[in-house]
């Protein structure tokens, strides 16, 4: 095995840039200075979160030619554990990039690796061909309609960040605590984004009263430990379950030494080199189309953003659903990929994707884009009469099922399709407000006002609403 660990080190420094192979030393001095010597290497466990970006993966071929680096010149190499993103929401090309970049750095048999996913809520060992679980699709599909019923129009893109960061650090907070724990997390991310992202995670939890007795900039578990509290407060929230809010118990976080935090993001980045594409091709890493240029949509499928806001254009707005796709090409600066001829081709494959991710049809999408069972149902007729007029007539049995009383088993059966929910939570919803701001709302709304690099949305006029306008630039 040392001889194929050798060969793969030989073929990682064959495809590093310049700039990376220089750095490499200096990647190796650090790590061996957080272990404490050279002699004390094999004793240090390292975390890495591993995304679907390119840097992020480029990023952990700089952290394997350093780890093979060290055991090619000692004894012993560190540990390295790799917390992965994996969700049903992910595009194809994502999984496959993931699996291409373990195989091509031979990460699956080495006892030095660890891969993890979370599904379900349970962590998990990497196997690509174990597909997310029925109960972490049926989970993501849930929160995607709930919030889609509740937003009011606002932008989705709003939600797919949130899910994805906070899914990211319930990830990262179970894998630092599986079998024993780690020395020391790793960051790629560039100086501005985790500055960006501990502001957002400090705003967030101090509006949900979450912030605890350690300051959370001193230790990366004790953010995580505040992060995953902050999860299923929103998680509540979205079922209708509003919490009151309760002064934290201090935790074991709060005491234990601070978990170390290495930032190696100025000596793996090389996004500018015209060679950085070299190790992309080595690692197998393709252009993902349904991603556009939205670097950080975590478990999103860009491509399902915008079949969902020419959906809403064609059915909400009354425009047509080029109108929509244009307006959400123009915001994520991308010209002229979704071409005329290609149009129908693109809306079909958006559709494929809903159905195979979350077992969505376009109907329930346009559904959960109207809201039309809050209030009491004042959008309801609305919608009917703009999707469904041959259900007309069964407005009052719709009614009906919805305040929980009996109505007609088709009519049920009908609220259930349309929707894509059981009918105990479209009763629930037809007594809730869209996020307004109300004190309950307070956390859903202040995630709702942030895109996919953090920063605030702007705010825009449609036909039907005012709302946010989506924001998709990258970090």
């Amino acid at each position: 095995m040392q001889y194929i660990y050798q060969q793969v080190l030989q073929r990682l420094l064959e495809h590093l840039s310049q700039a990376q192979k220089a750095s490499l030393q200096l990647l190796v001095q650090r790590l061996i200075v957080a272990a404490g010597g050279v002699e004390r290497i094999k004793g240090l466990r390292l975390m890495f979160v591993l995304d679907t970006r390119q840097p992020s993966v480029q990023a952990l071929a700089c952290l394997r030619a350093a780890q093979l680096s060290i055991a090619a010149r000692s004894s012993a190499t560190f540990q390295l554990r790799i917390a992965t993103a994996w969700q049903a929401g992910m595009s194809t090309t994502a999984r496959e990039n993931i699996e291409s970049t373990f195989s091509r750095l031979f990460m699956h048999d080495d006892p030095r690796i660890d891969l993890l996913v979370l599904d379900a809520g349970q962590l998990l060992p990497y196997d690509s061909r174990r597909a997310p679980s029925t109960d972490q699709q049926q989970a993501e599909r849930q929160e995607w309609l709930l919030y889609g019923h509740l937003a009011g129009g606002a932008p989705l893109l709003a939600n797919f960040a949130s899910h994805g960061y906070l899914h990211m650090a319930e990830l990262a907070r179970q894998t630092l605590r599986w079998k024993g724990g780690v020395d020391a997390i790793i960051s790629a991310d560039p100086l501005p984004d985790r500055k960006r992202y501990l502001a957002w995670s400090r705003r967030s939890l101090r509006n949900a009263e979450l912030l605890g007795v350690r300051p959370i900039h001193s230790c990366a578990m004790s953010l995580l430990e505040r992060m995953s509290e902050l999860r299923s407060r929103y998680l509540s929230l979205l079922l209708g379950q509003e919490q009151a809010a309760v002064q934290l118990p201090e935790s074991d976080t709060d005491y234990r030494p601070a978990l170390r935090f290495i930032a190696i993001d100025d000596l793996v980045s090389d996004r500018d080199s015209p060679q950085a594409e070299r190790l992309s091709r080595f690692l197998g890493y393709r252009f993902d189309e349904q991603a556009y240029s939205c670097a950080r949509s975590g478990g999103a499928n860009p491509l399902l953003l915008a079949h969902l806001q020419g959906l809403r254009a064609e059915f909400v707005d009354d425009t047509r659903y080029r109108d929509g796709i244009e307006l959400y090409l123009q915001q994520a600066r991308v010209l002229n990929h979704w071409q005329p001829g290609v149009l129908e081709q693109q809306r079909a494959q958006a559709n494929d994707f809903a159905l195979q991710a979350y077992g969505l049809s376009e109907a329930q999408l346009v559904c959960q884009l109207f809201g039309p069972f809050l209030r009491r149902g004042l959008k309801l007729e609305t919608f009917l009469r703009r999707c469904h007029p041959d259900m007309l007539v069964a407005v009052p049995y719709l009614h009906k099922a919805l305040r929980g009383q009996p109505a007609p088993e088709p009519v049920v059966q009908w609220l259930v399709d349309i929707s894509g929910l059981p009918l105990v939570i479209l009763q629930e919803l037809y007594g809730r407000e869209p996020l307004t701001g109300r004190p309950a709302d307070c956390l859903l709304a202040s995630l709702q006002v942030r895109g996919a690099d953090l920063r605030h949305l702007q705010v825009r006029a449609t036909n039907s609403t005012l709302h946010r306008g989506e924001q998709v630039g990258n970090p």
